[in-house]
């Protein structure tokens, strides 16, 4: 048996949206210390960014992450 290699990242170019969404959350890794977390708003984000998605405060409450030193209101409005 043989172990394959992982296969290869491509990643997004830095002027797209989806770009733009995932490092405005990683900007926030203060107040979410969970990468999953952080990698959860950022879709959220994303499909708000959309159209697809929840407001602010809605996407806050279900995507149910840590948030630490802010409240869930504040980080909604930093969200906006």
């Amino acid at each position: 048996m043989t172990t394959l290699p992982p296969p290869a990242v491509k990643y997004f170019p830095e002027d797209s949206i989806e770009k733009k969404c995932y490092s405005f959350a990683e900007s926030l890794k203060d107040y979410l210390p969970v990468p999953n977390d952080r990698n959860r708003l950022a879709f959220n984000i994303y499909r708000y960014v959309k159209g697809e998605g929840d407001v602010p405060e809605v996407m806050v409450r279900n995507t149910k992450v840590k948030i630490e030193g802010i409240t869930a209101s504040e980080l909604a409005k930093k969200i906006e």
